[in-house]
């Protein structure tokens, strides 16, 4: 086949697995190996297709066709961390970032950005800061790396510099809405200092339906709310969130059946039988909504010298499907969850764990509280933490945070209370079937309240000696990449408590459809609100 008509053909297979159809690129690279089976970019194309199909093994089998004839392909090397990783074989996924970064200055700064975000998915943040700051070096007026480097000094706690790259990135290219919004985010904005007139002027020259607005709108909310003019406030953030919810495909209904076989699939039957897990005394799960306080909780506990933070990770999601195999739908993966070996995936989840991490390692994504039934089969010394949050303060706390790609429930006040009402039952479910004493649940008002109380009862709870520091978890120097990110470094308050009360008739719909469902209402919260 001529070269021409090769590149083409890749060309296609790379598009095919942009737009999420793997199979579809497994078959076209098979077709293609028929006539180019020379090329090594088609089995790396190849490989990419059966791992996006979770046929990690077959995946493997297809790049190590390539990485023993070409050992030093970049494209190759970069997928074997990925597949690496996925196989929890971390210290040879550092490795082989490590040998790449070292070679960097020999290819475009575009390998160092594919080495950053392997760093950021390990959790070595200060090493993905390095890469980016090299990157930028290199191409200080590339408005991209830039803000690349931005978030990874954010992940860092370098506030100031952070904004000062988001600046630059504004200046440079003032259409990344992104970087107007991520700035926002990063203090509490001032009658002094603020950008609402920019953001105003920014949004009037924006066409009504572009997708710009969105991020524009939020940073405008959030600016209005630092300010105290709440009208405003919630009027930009509605209009924001409209926007994005039309965007979306989403059904709140899938996931809310999802949630409803979950709890039929891990009944009281299920618990009933006896699970052989994998013994490991190490993993913390922090579950709960986003926004509930999940984020404070991990940073006091991960300020123990003993304890460290993983933050949020796909790896017991990944180990699922990956242990699961291919299936033809969400129901299928349900049941199938309940049959796996149990053990097998204990030891596939605490394979990333570091060896070094200490005594408890966190795992804090919130939508875990969907897997409690994995986790208290696969791994039954684990300690599972719940955070739970006033249902109107973390419903407004989500509604205004812009996730981007994920929770897609949180951008319309019907969705919210819909996914808040099959939340709700589901942790009614957990509690009602797992064993006595697997579940630790906190509310964020209390902890408020008394934060030296909560802390030590939570650091006694998961076996852990008192440590003083865990008081003063704003001098945490470990990495944050949540929506709480600027938050994390301040010390406690409790401005967030009854906040919700600002915009009491604007969230009336979520409130009336919460008490609809059965959810209590406290109108008359102390909390200070200011």
């Amino acid at each position: 086949m001529p070269t021409r008509d090769v590149e083409q053909a890749l060309n296609r297979i790379e598009a095919l697995l942009g737009s999420g159809q793997a199979r579809a690129a497994e078959h076209a690279a098979r077709a293609l190996l028929l006539n180019a089976a020379d090329d090594p970019q088609l089995h790396v194309l190849l490989a990419h297709a059966l791992r996006a199909q979770s046929r990690l093994a077959e995946a493997r089998e297809a790049l190590d066709h390539v990485l023993v004839r070409h050992p030093g392909l970049v494209s190759a090397r970069m997928l074997d961390v990925d597949l690496l990783h996925a196989s929890g074989r971390q210290q040879a996924c550092v490795e082989t970032l490590q040998a790449l970064e070292a070679e960097a200055a020999r290819h475009p700064p575009r390998l160092l950005q594919d080495v950053a975000q392997r760093y950021t998915v390990l959790g070595m943040h200060a090493e993905a800061e390095r890469c980016q700051r090299a990157s930028r070096q290199r191409e200080p007026g590339n408005a991209a790396i830039i803000y690349n480097h931005a978030t990874a000094l954010i992940a860092l706690g370098k506030l100031n510099e952070a904004e000062a790259a988001l600046d630059r990135v504004i200046a440079l290219k003032p259409a990344d809405s992104d970087a107007w919004y991520n700035r926002s985010t990063l203090r509490r904005q001032t009658a002094a200092s603020n950008h609402i007139t920019e953001l105003q002027a920014r949004l009037e020259a924006t066409a009504p339906k572009a997708p710009a607005r969105v991020a524009l709108g939020y940073a405008l909310a959030k600016e209005y709310e630092d300010l105290g003019e709440h009208a405003h406030s919630f009027a930009a953030l509605k209009q924001a969130a409209d926007t994005r919810r039309a965007q979306l495909s989403y059904r709140v209904d899938d996931d809310m059946e999802t949630m409803h076989l979950i709890a039929q699939a891990f009944d009281a039957a299920f618990f009933a039988r006896t699970h052989a897990g994998h013994v490991d005394a190490r993993p913390v799960f922090i579950v709960g909504l986003p926004r509930s306080g999940t984020t404070l909780v991990d940073r006091i506990l991960s300020s123990h010298t003993q304890i460290s933070s993983r933050g949020e990770t796909s790896d017991l999601a990944m180990a699922l499907v990956g242990m699961a195999g291919a299936v033809g739908s969400k129901a299928e993966l349900v049941e199938r969850s309940t049959q796996l070996d149990f053990a097998a995936l204990g030891q596939r989840y605490c394979a990333h764990l570091a060896a070094d991490g200490g005594a408890r390692q966190i795992d804090k994504t919130p939508v875990n509280f969907l897997y409690l039934g994995l986790i208290a089969a696969a791994l039954p010394d684990a300690r599972i933490i719940h955070v739970r949050r006033n249902p109107m303060d973390v419903g407004y706390a989500m509604y205004k945070t812009l996730f981007r790609m994920a929770y897609p429930f949180s951008y319309d006040l019907d969705d919210l209370a819909r996914y808040g009402l099959a939340y709700d039952r589901l942790m009614q479910h957990w509690r009602s079937v797992l064993p006595a004493g697997r579940m630790f649940e906190l509310d964020y008002e209390a902890l408020v309240a008394d934060q030296a109380g909560i802390s030590r009862r939570l650091v006694e709870w998961i076996g852990m000696p008192w440590q003083d520091q865990c008081l003063a978890f704003e001098n945490n120097a470990s990495p944050s990449l949540t929506a709480s990110a600027a938050q994390v470094r301040q010390p406690m308050y409790s401005s967030s408590v009854g906040l919700w009360k600002r915009y009491a008739s604007e969230l009336a719909p979520l409130r009336d459809a919460l008490r609809a469902g059965g959810v209590r209402i406290d109108d008359h919260d102390d909390g200070d609100a200011a």
